[in-house]
């Protein structure tokens, strides 16, 4: 009877059931290797995926899109409630220097870069596809913080430009993707399709987007302010999250932006105290759905269109790279700051994860339903983020260990 079983006969539910189990374990193997837990996940993905064993099929992970919309959700959440101005005035202008130069410059080295790569290839210059590239480039998670327990300027400075320049990330990829749908529905209709009219649809995105987070983020917090036990703070911020990322589903908003705007106006009206009660439950929650959220983003990956983009890859790699390092030193150098931090806070904001893997599930997602080309698109830039999300967070941490003990603030073992 075993024997009859096919992949069509296996439930989303199972797949789901085997991803969790075997992620778990593949995610401490990892670690035992001194890798993320992330890439056991993604491996495990992978296996699991078209690529390979074919249990995660392209119609299940469809209908399972909504796991990576609640994931994306409650990371959006968690970098909302670390975004303290507060923190932010203490740490001076020169942070908000480096997280503007950043950004920007990594942005438009990728753009340019890759829309340069695409001359030199048969089907040409490809400006949509170098736009969404450029939009794939925020900051990483910094866990090795943790790890490392480090203490410091830089240590303050990692922090708050990783999770103020995922928020930047989301708005220039926003325009990114508005200007980049003009241009394929211009190239498949034939149409001069003025591209300044367009800006308009990502502006109101964005603003109705802080407008719903806000009203739910104060709703949320007067909710919150009356309950003590952990479990019942847990409940109503799963609801909160749920409805703040179904209405940007329904209303055709950023998810990732308007449950960060959550966590934002938690960090910043309430006490710290109250703040640390609801962000402490997560805890218990973010593993799991870091473990499901990796898992359906290997499952995306197509191994057999690696080889391909394999000098595409490499060119998204060294951009990247060199615009986040060198826009950092920019930023650093322009408003003077700590030598510490100017010198190596580039190195340790090369990690890449959740926030990017999401941006590019969204572009698929969109341009698919725009043109060919467009499903194209989608698709490379999903593959290639997946692929070298692996590199970076090998490499990532790394860096960032390094950059801390050059700054002299790991703790001496004794």
């Amino acid at each position: 009877m075993l024997a009859t079983i096919t992949t069509t006969h296996i439930t989303s539910l199972t797949v789901v059931g085997i991803a969790t189990i075997v992620g778990y374990y593949a995610g401490h193997c990892a670690r035992l290797i001194k890798l993320p837990s992330i890439i056991g996940y993604m491996i495990v993905g992978v296996i699991l995926g078209p690529s390979i064993f074919g249990l995660f099929r392209a119609a299940s992970m469809e209908d399972m899109s909504f796991i990576t919309e609640i994931a994306l959700g409650f990371v959006a959440f968690s970098i909302g409630s670390e975004l303290s101005i507060s923190s932010l005035r203490k740490l001076g202008p020169g942070i908000i220097s480096i997280i503007f130069s950043e950004s920007f410059t990594a942005f438009f080295l990728v753009t340019g870069a890759v829309y340069i790569y695409t001359g030199f290839t048969a089907s040409g210059f490809d400006l949509p596809l170098a736009l969404i590239f450029g939009a794939m480039a925020p900051a990483g998670t910094v866990a090795v913080i943790h790890e490392c327990k480090s203490k410091g300027n830089l240590t303050k400075a990692l922090y708050a430009v990783v999770g103020f320049d995922d928020g930047l990330a989301i708005i220039i990829f926003g325009f990114a993707a508005a200007i980049a749908k003009v241009l394929l529905v211009a190239e498949s209709t034939g149409e001069t399709i003025s591209i300044l009219p367009s800006l308009v649809a990502p502006c109101k995105e964005i603003a109705l987007s802080m407008i719903v987070g806000t009203v739910i983020g104060f709703v949320f917090c007067q909710m919150v302010r009356f309950l003590d036990n952990s479990r019942d703070i847990l409940i109503i911020v799963f609801g909160a999250v749920l409805l703040a990322t179904g209405l940007s589903t329904m209303l055709h908003l950023s998810l990732i932006l308007t449950n960060m705007v959550i966590g934002f106006v938690l960090v910043n009206t309430r006490r710290e105290a109250l703040v640390h009660r609801v962000t402490s439950p997560l805890l218990e929650v973010m593993p799991l759905l870091f473990v499901l959220f990796f898992c359906l983003a290997g499952a995306h990956l197509d191994l057999k269109a690696i080889p391909a983009l394999g000098i595409l890859g490499g060119v998204y790699i060294l951009a990247r790279s060199a615009g986040l390092i060198g826009g950092a030193w920019i930023g650093g150098m322009i408003a003077k700051v700590d030598e510490n931090v100017k010198k190596y806070i580039g190195m340790g904001i090369l990690s890449q994860a959740g926030v990017a893997i999401g941006l590019a599930l969204i572009a698929k997602h969109e341009l698919s339903t725009v043109s060919a080309h467009g499903i194209a698109v989608g698709t490379t830039v999903l593959t290639s983020v997946t692929a070298t999300c692996i590199f970076f967070e090998v490499i990532g941490p790394i860096l960032t260990k390094v950059a801390l003990k050059k700054a002299g603030e790991i703790p001496t073992q004794k």
